[in-house]
């Protein structure tokens, strides 16, 4: 089962998230038939929206991350409940790119490495708040550490990875966010930035470590740890018949008898999903009278 633990350590100096994700981007690669570059990139946006949208105190707060490198996979979407389930999708799914000299996925080439990463938090206010950076590589975890620094101030280190096995299928995913809080010293900075470096990439530590609680144990090994709260998490989409009806409602009387003119219905598909909304021309006509 995929979890997110959340963690602080007995100094008050430090606070982490961690997930496992292999579950939910093994859904996700399966809807949307992801190749493997899309299938890391897509699982690598899902894990840190998850640890974000966790964060929220708000019952009907949300996060979505949306990244916009300019590379071939367009846009790379995810989107958190406050509980941390999420959903997402990659505009291109079937790109196929080289792997690096490392032999690693070349994620950075496939997000591209001019654009930006935004956050939007959905606090249930008026207006959600809204940050955005300019990518540095595209790689995802070191342009999400960027984004706590410029738009939340908040020192972080960031690391997400997805284990792509033979088969396409995902062997392993997840990854951590390590935050300091108001007060931390250059002994607690050096200690962070120690553990962060002897852990190594977050894709070993994934394979090495049973769960998201032993993955900080690992990276703040010169830390006492006190997990907070396990919590589970999943894919998990919102689409709904009824959705669908208000979306189709708010376009208006024209589009839709437009749609019943030219087609005689119409299919919605959702980007998450991938379920299809069917509306017969009898039911569009329906929806139509609903507009008086």
């Amino acid at each position: 089962m995929d979890t997110l633990v959340r963690a602080i350590t007995s100094d008050g100096m430090v606070q982490a998230v961690a997930v496992s994700t292999r579950e939910l981007t093994e859904r996700a690669r399966q809807i949307h038939t992801t190749l493997p570059v899309a299938t890391a990139a897509l699982g690598r946006a899902l894990a840190a929206a998850s640890m974000m949208g966790n964060a929220l105190k708000d019952r009907a707060g949300s996060v979505t991350l949306q990244i916009k490198g300019g590379g071939p996979l367009g846009t790379v979407l995810a989107v958190s409940d406050h509980l941390g389930n999420v959903r997402g999708y990659v505009q291109q799914p079937h790109v196929d790119l080289p792997l690096r000299p490392d032999g690693k996925l070349d994620v950075g080439a496939a997000v591209g490495h001019e654009g930006t990463l935004t956050v939007i938090k959905d606090l249930g206010m008026k207006e959600p708040y809204v940050g955005s950076v300019a990518l540095l590589g595209g790689e995802i975890a070191e342009d999400l550490a960027a984004y706590f620094v410029e738009s939340e101030q908040i020192p972080t280190a960031c690391a997400l990875g997805v284990l792509v096995d033979r088969d396409q299928s995902v062997k392993a995913a997840g990854g951590y966010l390590i935050q300091l809080l108001p007060g931390a010293g250059e002994d607690v900075i050096t200690k962070v930035e120690g553990g962060v470096l002897a852990a190594g990439a977050a894709t070993g530590l994934l394979e090495r470590c049973g769960s998201p609680a032993e993955m900080l144990r690992t990276v703040l090994s010169d830390f006492e740890v006190e997990i907070l709260e396990t919590d589970p998490i999943e894919y998990r989409c919102y689409c709904s018949r009824e959705r669908v009806e208000r979306a189709l409602i708010s376009l208006g009387r024209e589009e839709l008898e437009s749609m019943l003119r030219e087609q005689g219905g119409c299919e919605l598909t959702c980007q998450f999903c991938d379920t299809v909304h069917r509306f017969s021309g009898e039911e569009l006509e329906k929806l139509i009278r609903q507009l008086g």
